[in-house]
């Protein structure tokens, strides 16, 4: 469908799109999961506006990110895990579910690094929402190295870690908080798992921020209570999108400069002016 108003929410499917939203180029195609109690993981195909279940009952799956093997990373938190998830068949293998012997929180949403390397929010909202057990570590950041098997945490100064994203060019690492206080931190990627202190990016709305994307020019957009909130490199609100409803986000399109945007009973559509960081 085209989308010629830039800014302008257009719903291109009535759906129960909840989280982890994912565009898959080559399909135009978006994955995403539904909101609980049963939670799956679909596919939308954006052409026809048809929707199939991939992985039916997927753990409580939640954020999700696309590995360059064509496989969905996912962050499942019942059992707390993320998994690797073929598009296709549906089939999943564990990649990390336990850091020091101790079971994970419940994985919320995860990127990954040009190096490879795999960094993931575990916040306790499994255990909050009454189907997860005490947790037995506390709400981290964590680096995973595929090469090594190594989990670590990076940071641990956060109430509810949420949303994640790294600048373009990987030199900063923007975390959303939606406990207490609500804000998006920033931290200076000082190499392999090290961090540098946090500093407070940008202040959110209550509830949120959730996601969180930066576009090519280092801008960082965020879901808010009324939408989605955009902010340049200093942390100054430059824009806002009207979309009451909206829970997670992603770039997308041919030329990824269409935001897809999540709402629980539909997918929308945002054209924008720039295009999605790699």
């Amino acid at each position: 469908m085209s989308i010629a108003t830039k800014y302008e929410p257009v719903r291109v499917a009535e759906t129960n799109a909840h989280e982890g939203p994912v565009y898959v180029p080559g399909e135009h195609a978006l994955y995403f999961t539904t909101p609980r109690p049963r939670v799956d993981l679909k596919r939308l195909d954006l052409e026809t506006g048809e929707t199939s279940v991939v992985r039916p009952d997927a753990g409580v799956a939640n954020g999700m990110t696309l590995m360059p093997d064509g496989r969905l990373l996912v962050c499942e938190q019942d059992p707390a895990r993320l998994m690797l998830v073929d598009r296709h068949s549906g089939r999943a293998n564990v990649l990390v579910d336990s850091w020091g012997g101790r079971r994970l929180n419940s994985p919320n949403d995860v990127v990954r690094k040009s190096d490879g390397t795999i960094w993931f929010t575990d916040p306790s909202y499994g255990h909050l929402q009454g189907f997860r057990p005490e947790p037995e570590g506390g709400d981290h950041v964590y680096r995973y190295d595929p090469d090594y098997g190594r989990l670590d945490v990076v940071a641990d100064s956060f109430d509810k870690p949420n949303g994640l994203a790294f600048s373009p060019d990987e030199s900063v690492l923007y975390v959303s908080d939606n406990g207490a206080p609500h804000h998006i931190l920033a931290f200076d990627v000082l190499g392999g798992p090290r961090l540098g202190s946090p500093r407070v990016f940008a202040v959110g709305t209550p509830d949120h921020p959730d996601g969180l994307k930066v576009d090519s020019s280092g801008r960082v957009y965020a879901s808010a209570l009324a939408g989605l909130q955009i902010f340049d490199p200093s942390g100054a609100l430059v824009r806002e999108i009207e979309l009451p409803g909206a829970v997670n986000f992603t770039f997308g399109g041919p030329d990824r400069d269409v935001l897809y945007v999540t709402a629980d009973d539909a997918v929308w559509a945002v054209k924008t002016d720039s295009r999605g960081a790699p």
